[in-house]
């Protein structure tokens, strides 16, 4: 009600409503700019007032119509007031004395041409602010609905990407299991080992490079012993791209992707190598397999693949691109390239 701006507004108009008038003025300048003053204020108030009170109005009253009738009504009023107090002890009234009778009619008559649509102005500008806050408020909670859709749909990803890579891996060790190797004890011992670091990531939104390549390690040393003769494998990495956010699992369903259906299917095996190279604000991650080669079906990418891509871009946006093509004469080249961005 008696904000700075308001009333600066207020005195403002109360000054360039007063000078004109006091050119035919008797008193003089600073008694016409007394009384517009004091009249702005009280409109100003009455304003401020009818702006919170009552709390509630009837259905048919509009608070903005109280608010422009309460100014028009306080013009008169307070004019009248002014007028009374000024007059000295003694003297006749001031609508007996035709000069001060003008300047009462004169300030009222200029009071309630100007005022109500000085007061209209300010309720436009104030439903105007209030519709630019309203629509800030909903961008904002549109964005975190958003985000949190985001999130949710990141987390649904991730939990699809979690059964399907220990369910492929868990097959793996029934295999050895049902063929009775005595490798399938020491398999099992490592995969257990694996899990414990590996299954608490799964749920975390973002990971690093260097917790990925401790994986894909961990996770090649396991394929290793399970196809010894049939996989060979190799890791190159700068060690500024260690630090570098990336989503869980990342690299991960890459390599267990060259694993799958490049190594595995293949009678002679193959070797896996992955490339990790960080050039200005961009990293590049390279999987390279010499199995059995791209088998197309439908986009050419599978289940984890798939999964893989809408994450990234989930995360990245259009920051992040994935390739994968068929390399000659036999086996695959994945690549994945996304901004570089550090700390989690």
């Amino acid at each position: 009600m008696l904000g700075w701006r308001r009333l600066r507004i207020t005195l403002l108009f109360s000054v360039l409503l007063g000078w004109p008038i006091s050119l035919g003025w008797t008193s003089g300048l600073l008694s016409v700019l007394a009384r517009t003053v004091l009249i702005g204020l009280s409109a100003m108030l009455l304003f401020g007032l009818f702006e919170q009170w009552p709390k509630r109005l009837p259905p048919w009253l509009a608070r903005w119509v109280l608010q422009i009738a309460g100014v028009a009504v306080v013009i008169p009023a307070a004019t009248f007031t002014i007028f009374v107090l000024s007059t000295d002890t003694g003297a006749p009234p001031f609508w007996r004395v035709a000069d001060r009778l003008n300047g009462f009619l004169t300030l009222t008559v200029v009071g309630l041409l100007f005022a109500p649509w000085v007061a209209l102005a300010a309720l436009v500008r104030q439903k105007d602010a209030l519709a630019r806050h309203q629509a800030l408020a909903f961008d904002l909670e549109r964005s975190e609905f958003e985000r949190d859709a985001l999130d949710a749909r990141l987390r649904l990803l991730q939990a699809q990407v979690a059964p399907h890579f220990l369910f492929n891996t868990l097959a793996n060790v029934r295999e050895l299991v049902d063929s009775g190797s005595p490798q399938a004890s020491t398999v099992l011992g490592s995969l257990i080992a694996y899990l414990r670091a590996a299954v608490p990531r799964l749920h975390e939104p973002v990971s690093t490079l260097g917790q990925e390549l401790e994986l894909v390690r961990a996770y090649l040393e396991l394929m290793r012993m399970r196809l010894p003769d049939r996989l060979q494998f190799a890791l190159h990495v700068d060690e500024t791209a260690l630090a570098l956010r990336c989503p869980p699992m990342t690299l991960m369903t890459l390599v267990e992707n060259a694993v799958r259906h490049g190594i595995d299917p293949s009678e002679d095996g193959g070797r896996i190598e992955v490339r990790v190279t960080e050039a200005g604000n961009r990293c590049r991650v390279q999987v390279i397999d010499t199995g059995v080669g791209l088998q197309r079906a439908g986009d050419g990418l599978g289940t984890g693949l798939s999964a893989l891509r809408e994450r990234l871009q989930l995360v990245f946006g259009q920051d992040a691109r994935l390739h994968v093509t068929s390399l000659a004469p036999r086996g695959v080249r994945a690549e994945l390239e996304f901004a570089a961005r550090r700390g989690l």
